[in-house]
This record gives C-alpha cells, sequence and structure tokens, in this order.
C-alpha cells in the first residue's frame, strides 16, 4: 500500500462503518453464514482491513476501487472503470522500500476515482506483469481492492489460488482504515539495538489514512 501506507505502520480500524460481520470479531471464530448487520457498501478510494479469503486469519489491507455491477479493467498500468480511465497525474518521485530497509525507486501519481477520492501511487516499471487484465465485471456481494504500490501488490487482479485476494467478498471486511497511530522503521532492526529509537517515525503518529 505504499505511497499511503508505509512497512511498520500501526493503524487503527473502524469497524462501524461496514456493519459488523463474522470477521469482524476480535478473534477469528467459524460462524454459520448470517452476513453483515447494520451492513453499508464501503466507497471507491476507501481503505480497507479484511480477512484473505485464502487464510481467514490473516488481515490485510487494500483500496476499494470497484464495487457490485462496477467493470474492472487495467489497461497498460491505468486503471478504468465502467470503461472511463482514471487519468494519472505525474507527482515526482518516491522510494518504494521493502522491511529490510531495501528498496527501489518509484514514479508517484495521483490517481482521481469517479466519486472524487484522489489518492497516491507507486508506479516501479511499465509493462509490469499486472498492468493489462481483462475486464472484471464485479459480482454482487464482492468488492474490487488494489493496492497503492501497483507494481508489487497481490490484490483483486491475482486469484487467490496465487496468493492474491481475487474478488473480495463484502463480508470479508474488518472495518475501515482510518488513521496510522504509530510507525517504525522495520529496516532499522539490521542495525545496533542501541539505535531502534531513531527508528520511531515520529511524523507519521496519528495521522489521517486518505
Amino acid at each position: 500500500m505504499e505511497p499511503t501506507l508505509l512497512i511498520g505502520d500501526a493503524l487503527v480500524a473502524s469497524k462501524f462503518p461496514y456493519g459488523y460481520g463474522a470477521a469482524s470479531l476480535p478473534i477469528q471464530i467459524t460462524l454459520p453464514e448470517t452476513g453483515r448487520v447494520f451492513g453499508e457498501t464501503p466507497k471507491r478510494g476507501d481503505v480497507v482491513v479484511f480477512r484473505w479469503p485464502g487464510d481467514r486469519s490473516q488481515a490485510w489491507v487494500k483500496r476499494v476501487v470497484g464495487l457490485p455491477g462496477d467493470r474492472i479493467q487495467m489497461r497498460q498500468g491505468q486503471l478504468f472503470i465502467n470503461d472511463h480511465p482514471a487519468a494519472l497525474k505525474p507527482d515526482g518521485t518516491g522510494f518504494a522500500e521493502d522491511d529490510r530497509g531495501g528498496g527501489e525507486d518509484a514514479y508517484r501519481y495521483i490517481e482521481p476515482l469517479p466519486n472524487g477520492v484522489s489518492h497516491a501511487i507507486f508506479k516501479i516499471r511499465d509493462n509490469g506483469r499486472l498492468d493489462n487484465t481483462a475486464e472484471v465485471m464485479v459480482p454482487p456481494g464482492q468488492l474490487f481492492v488494489l493496492g497503492d504500490n501497483r507494481d508489487n501488490s497481490a490484490d483483486s487482479r491475482v486469484p487467490v489460488r496465487d496468493g492474491g485476494v481475487g474478488l473480495l467478498p463484502i463480508d470479508n471486511l474488518i472495518g475501515r482504515a482510518d488513521a496510522v497511530v504509530g510507525s517504525w522503521d522495520m529496516g532499522i532492526r539490521s542495525q545496533p539495538v542501541w539505535t531502534w529509537l531513531s527508528g520511531f517515525r515520529l511524523a507519521r503518529f496519528f495521522t489521517s489514512v486518505q
């Protein structure tokens, strides 16, 4: 989810925007399929926390771009929603890091969605393996989610059997990611222990997720 979220961010998620179901319980247990109570459909652009369909004990974070009934496709790295392109605006460069402190340079863009929500994304390379996809119609009760680091995200472009999300069942939602409450540069683990306090990213503490 870089550049919106960084490795080592601690998030707070609100459960009430999408209602409550088995996935939003604090512990993972198997219950009869009852749907969600007070359930609402997320909005395009929401950053959501959810149970990964491949292993519901794992919580993942992605951005909603497709709602039930939407037609979603990637063409040469550009998102199309109902055959309308999300026109990317160049926004300089950034650094896509990994949890060892390494990483690579990335191009940064601002991506607008049809409801007026805009957010930053990273593109590391052209003609990536996920830059061109078949058009997908999002079925009822499901969502199409993407990571903001478009060249390094196992999201709805990747089926569950290959380690991705596939189309995300709404019933898997835990909540909406609203704020970063703490952040620590995990790459500093390779440095001497007495330097670890310098890894806290104080500027990210108590910041909203856009």
